[in-house]
């Protein structure tokens, strides 16, 4: 029997990393009767996280999925990781959902990175819940996160108060009904009154509650203002209209480990979250519309591909209209294809369960095998096109070069890596086309660590990490004039081209120019390209330590030619002699790349963070402070921030988090320049 889609739930857990979504899931799948014991973080054990490499650093590297049912209605989750390093494709992620259920941590409160992700559930337009999480710590606090959720400009809606005795997490208030219910060893919990200390502050937070409640809707404030009080009924009626316009954000509590809070927050999501019908229509890059109907034509979303042992490949797809069942068969608006689901299946996260009905908007499922389709594809009715947009991926932060241990297994090395491009959108792979190093971008260090990692695991591949070449570039400055002569003789035909160049830098940025200035055909017209291709190869190589040479002109304008001696490769050897000849006179300069580094952080930390910024020769442009929390902007010599993730992690206590992008090339300080010509010139000995 399907679900009435009425009362199914999709929804996203977010948070930043540490604070507990995947022990929230757990509890939640657990309480659902989806698993049948609650696994741990620290043992490894949890349904969700189940790649070793989450295992190994006991957190979340991936998204996970999974379907469970509450009070006999379908409800999906998808756990989405809180580490910067694996959060690039949250935007792609949130297209799959309705709403999201927004975790804290009592001890943390809001964070740097909370901040961002808020943005980034507000710009989807999805409903929210927050959840403050692990009250059962010993430095908990409610207040310290109910109140810093002023930084992240919502209006928060406590529905829950904790109590605790001491140190430990005893039971809950219930602020609209004012009932307390005090917490049993078997995750149960039973009705008591409200301990006489909590009194006041619950009193204190129903008036506010209610007040907001009531502002949220016309005809409740009316009534408010008129008999001075709301009805239970008033109020959850208000509340959930206040949720679905995104105007209130209620407030629950719980400690995941502990299994405390679990069915309330089971019921919250069931009674205040929209259903797939109540979102709005989704829109394609043309601006047309389609209305989540179970009745209208199919459109499917892939927003996550993951790796299966048996299967190959999982495309996780959510229903966006129509309703689908195994057999169907759905066009790929991107590559064309015509591709067959074939079984549908439920996830627990890797635990799959053949899904025996046909589901409609709003479901989550997975299908195993598709020919051509990936991550951000729109699968549709042929007979109705409908391709939801995929959203723009944010840069990648860091490059790392890649080497096999085994000399001449390069291609193994990259053909293991693009494996990996598939299910793992916010990588980037390339070669240097400088020295021909393989190279892997991504959200940061761990990132690149742990994909590397998983390259080896799966493929049976040794992959050495080295860090990258800073691409510095050379320059000059002034101006000369030189001549490039190429005269070879050596049996048969010779080889002769002869030209004169004047050479000059120009300003920063202004790239390469090339002019032609020969009058009266004292060189061949066919012959002045080749002379402007051995110029561009020479600058290829390099002069100082063998950096792109940039921001220079060049203008042929005298030479002379052999009737029969002379050919295409005689001027360009003749050009490539020219311009090394002018790099000798005019004392090339080294570049370095400069950085835009974009770092939030606790208020605390910025005279550490500042000072680190200075110790890198960054020069910091302005910060701005609101609700505890900075934004430092900086322009920082690349090779100064390549390995900057761990040492902010440090000075922030993990709070920090930064984005960088490339600004522009400087001229590098003396001492710079010196070591990376003398560490150009070893590499060339050895070689």
């Amino acid at each position: 029997m399907p679900t009435p889609l009425e009362m199914q739930r999709t929804f996203a857990l977010v948070g930043t990393g540490g604070c507990g979504k995947t022990s929230l899931a757990e509890m939640l799948l657990f309480n659902a009767g989806a698993v049948t014991r609650m696994g741990a973080i620290e043992d490894g054990t949890t349904s969700l996280d189940y790649e070793p490499e989450e295992v190994r650093r006991r957190g979340s590297v991936q998204p996970a999925c999974a379907a469970y049912l509450w009070n006999k209605n379908r409800h999906f989750l998808l756990d989405i990781p809180g580490d910067g390093n694996f959060t690039g494709d949250m935007e792609c992620l949130l297209k799959g959902v309705d709403s999201v259920l927004f975790v804290l941590d009592a001890v943390d409160g809001v964070r740097p990175l909370s901040k961002k992700f808020w943005s980034m559930v507000r710009a989807e337009n999805l409903p929210a819940m927050i959840v403050i999480n692990k009250l059962d710590r010993d430095r908990a606090d409610f207040h310290m996160a109910f109140d810093g959720l002023a930084a992240l400009g919502v209006k928060p809606v406590a529905l829950q108060v904790p109590i605790r005795r001491g140190e430990t997490f005893v039971g809950v208030v219930d602020v609209l009904t004012g009932k307390a219910r005090m917490f049993a060893e078997n995750g149960g919990s039973s009705e008591a009154e409200i301990p006489a200390d909590l009194t006041d502050d619950v009193s204190l937070l129903r008036d506010v509650t209610v007040e907001n409640i009531a502002e949220s809707d016309e005809v409740l404030m009316e009534k408010y203002l008129e008999e001075g009080s709301l009805s239970l009924e008033d109020l959850q009626f208000g509340l959930r209209k206040g949720v679905l316009s995104g105007e209130l954000t209620p407030v629950m509590v719980c400690s995941a480990l502990e299994n405390k809070g679990g069915k309330a927050v089971l019921d919250a999501v069931e009674a205040l979250l929209p259903s797939p019908l109540e979102r709005p229509a989704f829109v394609d890059a043309a601006g047309a519309e389609r209305a989540p109907d179970p009745d209208g034509p199919v459109a499917c979303f892939v927003f996550k591909t993951l790796a299966d042992p048996f299967a190959g490949q999982l495309s996780i797809l959510r229903v966006l209209s129509g309703t689908i069942n195994g057999d169907a068969t759905l066009r790929n608006m991107r590559s064309e294809d015509t591709e067959r689901l074939g079984s549908l299946l439920y996830l627990v996260g890797k635990n799959q369960t053949p899904c025996k009905e046909p589901v409609g908007p709003g479901a989550i499922v997975a299908v195993a095998k598709l020919k051509n389709t990936r991550t951000g594809d729109t699968l549709c009715d042929e007979k109705a096109p409908f391709a939801l947009p995929m959203p723009e991926l944010p840069p990648q932060l860091i490059t790392y070069a890649l080497a096999p241990k085994e000399k001449g297994e390069e291609d193994k090395v990259y053909a293991a890596i693009q494996r990996l491009l598939d299910e793992d959108i916010t990588l980037k792979l390339g070669r240097d086309e400088e020295n021909g190093d393989i190279l892997l971008s991504g959200m940061g260090q761990l990132h690149i660590e742990l994909s590397v990692e998983k390259a080896k695991r799966r493929f049976k591949i040794d992959i050495v990490l080295k860090t990258p070449k800073v691409p510095y570039r050379e320059t000059v400055r002034g101006k000369c004039q030189v001549q490039g002569r190429h005269k070879k003789q050596s049996g048969g035909r010779g080889q002769f081209g002869d030209c004169w160049i004047e050479m000059e830098g120009l300003p920063r940025g202004s790239g390469y120019v090339f002019e032609d200035a020969i009058v009266g055909g004292v060189i061949p017209r066919q012959y002045i390209p080749a002379i402007d291709k051995g110029v561009q190869e020479a600058a290829a190589r390099g002069f100082l330590a063998g950096c792109q040479v940039v921001d220079f002109r060049v203008k042929v304008y005298d030479g002379s030619y052999h009737t029969v001696d002379s050919s295409e490769m005689a001027f360009k050897v003749a050009g490539s002699l020219a311009f090394k000849k002018a790099m000798e006179s005019l004392k090339p300069v080294l570049l370095e790349p400069i950085v835009l580094l974009t770092v939030s952080i606790p208020d605390e930390s910025m005279g550490d963070v500042i000072g680190d910024l200075s110790s890198r020769r960054g020069k910091v442009l302005g910060s701005d402070s609101q609700a505890g929390i900075t934004e430092i902007k900086a322009h920082v010599p690349m090779s100064e921030v390549l390995r900057y993730a761990p040492d902010l992690r440090s000075m922030t206590g993990g709070q920090g988090f930064f984005t960088m992008e490339f600004d522009h090339y400087e001229e590098a300080p003396q001492p710079v320049a010196e070591k990376v010509i003398a560490e150009h010139q070893a590499a060339k000995a050895a070689e």
